[in-house]
């Protein structure tokens, strides 16, 4: 069996220029997430930073890349809107998508939930508990029923996301915050699962239950079917092979062939 083929995408914007994250980081977040992922067993990891030409992710980038994860927070407004384009048509096909932290507020991930994603939240290095909400999810597996990050930023409800198709993790915070902050949708042909832990100037990403997660999130995200040739696609059923037989009634907006509007 091949490996899940995982791109991990970060802006690497912080690593450049706080010594606190890169003293934590050396290499990136990006490089840390994918480092722990390709030592996990069945994935392969690579990663793609938003300073490359088309941030990584040039036309056939995602093609070869069965589940994307995406970190961001500080840029998210330089993130070209045809690389948007290309991601969320990649998720529509069948691609799977993990987006990790502040990238809630990221474009991809906006784009996708079609709400404003907004939540409460507070830099001050408190305690987070996440609690399973769904202990026999395959997101959950090997997990306790909870596990504690000692220093974390907080995030907290409301948090303005569509309804979730599963809720895995939920949060308490020392100053008295809950959030969910783990959950899954369907998009199209795509898993998408978003993962709330993640702060850059804590060692979230060295974390053994948060590696756990997110190895386990890239195996669930996988789609082994083959991808929507073209998830945009709304073609014309002409009358005539209609499944059953039927005259055409009444007039028509557009001539015969005439593709419609989109």
């Amino acid at each position: 069996m091949s490996s899940i083929r995982v791109t991990v995408w970060g802006e690497n914007v912080h690593e450049q220029k706080s010594a606190v994250v890169r003293g934590l980081y050396p290499q990136g977040m990006h490089q840390s997430i994918a480092d722990a992922l390709n030592a996990a067993g069945g994935i392969a990891a690579t990663t793609a930073t938003l300073d490359q030409p088309d941030h990584g992710l040039p036309p056939g980038r995602l093609q070869e890349t069965d589940v994307l994860i995406w970190w961001g927070h500080a840029a998210h407004g330089e993130v070209s809107d045809a690389v948007v384009d290309r991601v969320c048509d990649a998720v529509w096909s069948g691609m799977g998508a993990i987006f990790l932290h502040s990238a809630h507020f990221s474009k991809p991930f906006k784009r996708l939930m079609g709400t404003p994603c907004n939540l409460t939240w507070r830099e001050a290095g408190e305690r987070e508990r996440l609690w399973l909400t769904s202990r026999n999810h395959p997101i959950a597996a090997g997990l306790p029923d909870h596990f504690e990050l000692e220093n974390e930023e907080m995030y907290g409800e409301p948090f303005g996301i569509p309804e979730p198709l599963e809720t895995v993790f939920i949060s308490w915070f020392q100053g008295g915050e809950v959030f969910r902050s783990g959950v899954t949708y369907k998009r199209g042909a795509g898993n998408v699962f978003y993962f709330r832990p993640g702060h850059e100037t804590y060692p979230t990403y060295h974390d053994g239950n948060v590696q756990r997660v997110i190895a386990n999130a890239v195996r669930w995200a996988h789609n082994p079917a083959a991808r929507l040739a073209d998830p945009n696609r709304a073609p014309n059923v002409p009358v005539e092979t209609a499944l059953e037989p039927i005259e055409q009634r009444g007039e028509t907006l557009h001539a015969k062939g005439e593709a419609g509007f989109r």
